[in-house]
């Protein structure tokens, strides 16, 4: 038992390193109006595979612990940073839940289910950020940079949401359903 739960504090550890460098160095960052940015990148998609591998939780807080630390660690994100830990965490949440709790793909061996339904949490995670990271974020920029700054980059923000969402549910589950075998064999995932 001991040796599961460490197992899964290092794993955890090492979403949220994954999920910081791949946030941070792999992003594609779009400058808008006011000091503002947003960005194209794949960090969602270390969150969603996080959850798919470890359950909920544990990817969920590895994801939030990772990118927000990549938020804290920018001066245009650092403002971000509580939302963003909030949100990440849900989407890792939200996958875990669909994907081992309703899903059950932790007891599946059929490979045409595991992957529906990887695929399906995949979607759920991230339809909810697609929902959720604009709106909360047109709240918070209206509170913190006033309303005509949040009604500008409210369009950028979906349109961003939106793209590394398609992209993270594509690569999450090509990751997952490819590295699945040797992680369970291993004794690796959930």
């Amino acid at each position: 038992m001991e040796k599961q739960k460490m197992q899964k504090i290092v794993m955890t550890g090492m979403f949220a390193a994954l999920s910081y460098v791949v946030f941070t160095f792999l992003q594609i960052k779009i400058t808008l109006p006011g000091g503002d940015a947003t960005s194209i990148h794949l960090g969602n998609a270390v969150c969603v595979l996080g959850a798919l591998v470890l359950g909920g939780v544990w990817g969920g807080i590895g994801g939030a612990i990772g990118m927000t630390i990549g938020d804290l660690l920018d001066p245009i994100y650092v403002v971000y940073a509580p939302k963003t830990f909030i949100l990440k965490f849900c989407i890792g949440l939200i996958t875990g839940l669909v994907a081992h709790r309703i899903g059950k793909i932790d007891q599946a061996t059929d490979q045409a289910y595991v992957a529906r339904w990887t695929v399906l949490a995949s979607v759920c995670g991230l339809v909810f950020n697609v929902i959720f990271d604009p709106l909360f974020g047109y709240f918070y920029k209206r509170i913190i940079l006033g309303k005509a700054a949040a009604d500008v980059t409210l369009a950028w923000n979906i349109t961003a949401t939106s793209i590394n969402a398609v992209l993270s549910v594509i690569v999450a589950s090509a990751v997952y359903l490819a590295l699945r075998p040797a992680l369970r064999k291993a004794h690796l995932a959930i």
